[in-house]
Parts: C-alpha cells; sequence; structure tokens
C-alpha cells in the first residue's frame, strides 16, 4: 500500500512540474495577456464619413484609394467631390472637407493647411491624333501657349492654326502647366474648361488642338508628345527627366482634429499597401 501512495505521489508531482513548465512557454511566447488582447487598426471597429473635395486630376486615384479603404473599413463612406484644387484648398481651409485634394503644391500665403503627398503626376502635353508633331522643348510649348507661335508649320507640324486649350483659373493643373512652363498669366487660350477629362474630349475633337492633362487620366484618343526628347511616363517622372509634373496632395487645416476614419485614410494612402492601387490608377506613389 505505501508503495502504491509513494508512487502516485510522484506522478502528481511529474504532472504539476509539467504544468508549469508549459504555462511558462505560453508566458515566453506572448508577451503578457493584456498586449494579445488589443486589437489591430484593422480589427478595431472604424466607421463614420471621410468626405474629400478638389482637384479633378486626382479622381482616379482618389476613387481606387476609396474603393480599397472602403472594402477594408466596410463601415466608412469616402465620398469626393470634383471641384478643382482652388476649391479644395478652400473647403480644407474652412472645414467643408475633412480632406482638401490640390494638383499643385500650396503657395506662400496660402496658410493654415498641413500637405501630405501621396502622389507624383506629370502633366502630359497632347494633341489631336491627327495631328503629325511628335516632340517639342519647353521653350516651343512656351511658345504655343502664349500664342506667339500660331501654325503648327513652325513647329514641323501641318499647315493649321493652333488652338490652345486649358483649364480654368483655381485649376492645379493649369497652375502647374504654367509655372513650369514659364507662361503664367500669359497664354492665349481657345478653350478654358472646367476638368481633365473635358480638356481630353476638346482635344479628341479638334485637329488642330494641343492642351495638357494628367498623365493619370490621358487615354488612347489623344496623343502625348515628348517634352526635350522625353516621353511622359511614369519611370520619367519618378527620375525627374521628365520636366512637367507635380505632386498630388491631401490637404488639412492645422490645428483641427481629424476623425479616427479621416486619419486612417490619410494613413492609407501612404502606405505600402496603396502603393500599387496608385500605380494602377496611372500615378506613382511618392519615393520612400
Amino acid at each position: 500500500m505505501k508503495k502504491i501512495l509513494a508512487i502516485s505521489l510522484a506522478a502528481v508531482l511529474c504532472l504539476a512540474m509539467f504544468a508549469g513548465c508549459s504555462s511558462n512557454k505560453a508566458a515566453e511566447a506572448s508577451p503578457s495577456a493584456a498586449a494579445s488582447a488589443e486589437p489591430t487598426a484593422t480589427e478595431s471597429a472604424l466607421s463614420g464619413t471621410v468626405s474629400t473635395n478638389g482637384s479633378t486630376s486626382m479622381e482616379k486615384v482618389i476613387a481606387a484609394l476609396s474603393e480599397a479603404f472602403m472594402a477594408k473599413y466596410p463601415d466608412v463612406t469616402v465620398t469626393y467631390d470634383a471641384t478643382g484644387s482652388g476649391a479644395g484648398i478652400t473647403a480644407a481651409s474652412d472645414g467643408t472637407a475633412d480632406i482638401g485634394l490640390a494638383s499643385r503644391n500650396l503657395k506662400a500665403e496660402e496658410t493654415g493647411l498641413d500637405a501630405t503627398v501621396i502622389a507624383v503626376d506629370g502633366i502630359a502635353i497632347i494633341v489631336n491624333k491627327a495631328n503629325t508633331v511628335a516632340d517639342l522643348t519647353l521653350e516651343q510649348i512656351a511658345k504655343l501657349a502664349k500664342g506667339e507661335i500660331t501654325n503648327w508649320k513652325e513647329v514641323g507640324g501641318p499647315d493649321a492654326p493652333v488652338v490652345f486649350i486649358g483649364r480654368e483659373a483655381g485649376s492645379g493643373t493649369r497652375d502647374g502647366f504654367e509655372s513650369i512652363v514659364d507662361v503664367k498669366d500669359a497664354c492665349k487660350y481657345e478653350q478654358e474648361l472646367t476638368s481633365t477629362g473635358a480638356v481630353i474630349a476638346a482635344v479628341a475633337a479638334n485637329e488642330n488642338a494641343f492642351g495638357y492633362a494628367s498623365l493619370s487620366a490621358v487615354d488612347d484618343t489623344v496623343s502625348m508628345i515628348k517634352v526635350g526628347g522625353v516621353e511622359c511616363t511614369e519611370a520619367t517622372v519618378l527620375d525627374g527627366t521628365y520636366k512637367v509634373q507635380r505632386n498630388f496632395n491631401m490637404l488639412t487645416k492645422q490645428g483641427s482634429e481629424l476623425s479616427p476614419a479621416a486619419k486612417a485614410f490619410i494613413e492609407f494612402a501612404l502606405s505600402s499597401e496603396a502603393a500599387p492601387i496608385i500605380e494602377k490608377a496611372g500615378a506613382i506613389p511618392p519615393a520612400k
């Protein structure tokens, strides 16, 4: 009987020691029960509406980012109002939008805002498909825009009048083009249109027209010309060899508390997860 009791006690002791070892190993594998219980950003409840307002050139990028973000957070709705960069800056300043969108950098006098670059975009110089001009220097583009060159034959094209089509005042694309080409307040526009898509459609409809548009928006209805021998592509914009380029910015009001959903949307736009989404939309994620 004593022998049986001794064996039983030894077995119980071994089981207790084994349980203690298992408990220690589990503790080593997990820093703390509290830490493991904390939800990740993806798992946490995120809801509400994120309102964005501004640049029409950013439409494809914002649409793609919004779709992916709402798929990740089904209880969040992202809205987009395509009003132009100038209106986007105003919306961010006066708080009528959570996030303003500008396809240009802020000017010195546009204070009280923080700008976050979410992508880089080339401004393509576009001509009608029938136009044989394939390459222009910045100087030639400036003279065409200012009306100093009035016939395409002066730059190797057909014997036809030059028709210059661009964006309305306040457009980030217009500001970027005029600043880079150095034609600020000197352009001779035949038409000033209120969206990137409208400029592309107008150039596609007129054999003598040329204009400018976001690389991310250009389709096969028009031709993009080289500038100084360099094609407008994602690669040449990223390496800086294509000179007519600008930033896509998300704008927020300084001193104003962002909602968790709006803050998460900006963080998502800057994440490695968003990079291929931005590329697919035709823009270039900023270099890290």
